[in-house]
């Protein structure tokens, strides 16, 4: 938490002695913006990645005056959405958001993508993190990692995971755990998280990994229960949840987070100034308090330290996904 902070600061340092030297105008001449700007979150509305896209780019607006039209273009696993943004005029008048699976897509639909999924695109910023919470149902007969990992060992190929669906940060973190603590379990996936949840909670299941913000309600009910955290630390929004690692597991980090990139060419005043903006607003106490409740962990950092994000994240993806053989549906 402390290098998110110290990276979210240092980014929003960066970014407004950038915006401050552009004053508005663009690398072009004339002002902008000059009208309404298109925001494209590749996901249905309603979803952590909407509310958090939106929260952000209504502060940005109070802030600015300017106005910002939020467009939910889901399908083919952010694809769509995606090429929408990538073949925008990069005028400024267009951007995108997208979560982890960009990263991941970046390997399972290699050679296969009507765009590029990091030339294609110019990062704004990292907006936060949402570290993934590992549940399990009720009548699994572990109640930490550690015994989960003992319990799976045991019975190697009898204990299932959902996830919403191949590909997912949920679907790629368990692999990571699999491969991490050598033990085998099953993938089930399902078209989004909620019919993953009913399973879970049925029985039908046995793992499941999440936001806290989708899963830890149905924690507090009794419905299922927590096993760990692939967090650092403790979550201020949820802290009698442990880690994976003080839980007895594997020191495993694992998230999905929200991007906000522009499309390839869009000139660098104009990106710095949107950056600038967003981190502003990222840092702001209502915004912080809104991601805690969340379960995401504030950062809005600059344009640079984002696009390492982004490529340190297809990094470690490609790895999980290569070692577990997972295929794009």
């Amino acid at each position: 938490m402390r290098l998110l902070r110290f990276a979210r600061f240092a980014g929003l340092a960066l970014s407004m002695v950038c915006a401050g030297a552009m004053a508005q105008g663009t690398a072009g001449g004339g002002q902008w913006p000059a009208k309404p700007i298109k925001w494209i979150v590749p996901y249905p509305p309603g979803g952590i990645t909407d509310n958090a896209t939106r929260m952000v780019l209504q502060k940005v607006q109070e802030q600015t005056g300017w106005t910002i039209v939020v467009e939910n273009k889901p399908g083919a696993n952010s694809l769509l959405g995606a090429d929408l943004a990538a073949k925008s005029a990069p005028d400024g008048y267009t951007f995108l958001t997208v979560i982890a699976a960009h990263a991941a897509n970046a390997t399972l639909y290699a050679g296969r993508m009507p765009f590029d999924p990091v030339k294609s695109f110019s990062p704004v910023s990292l907006v936060g993190v949402a570290p993934l919470i590992m549940t399990a149902t009720n009548n699994l007969p572990a109640k930490d990692v550690k015994e989960l990992i003992a319990y799976a060992k045991a019975n190697p190929g009898k204990v299932s995971f959902g996830s919403s669906g191949v590909g997912a940060a949920a679907h790629l973190t368990t692999e990571l755990l699999k491969q991490t603590a050598g033990v085998d379990m099953v993938h089930v996936p399902y078209k989004g998280t909620a019919p993953a949840l009913q399973d879970l909670i049925g029985g039908n299941i046995q793992i499941l990994v999440d936001t806290p913000s989708s899963l830890m309600p149905h924690v507090k009910a009794g419905k299922i229960k927590a096993l760990g955290m692939f967090s650092a630390k403790r979550l201020p929004g949820v802290p009698e949840v442990p880690t994976v690692a003080e839980a007895g597991g594997p020191a495993l980090q694992s998230s999905t987070w929200v991007m906000f990139l522009a499309p390839s060419g869009v000139p660098a005043d104009i990106v710095n100034r949107m950056s600038a903006e967003v981190g502003k607003a990222v840092a702001s106490q209502d915004i912080t308090r809104r991601f805690e409740s969340l379960g995401i962990e504030p950062v809005g950092n600059s344009p640079q330290q984002a696009a390492k994000f982004l490529d340190d994240e297809i990094g470690k993806w490609r790895k999980v996904i290569t070692a577990a053989g997972v295929k794009a549906e």
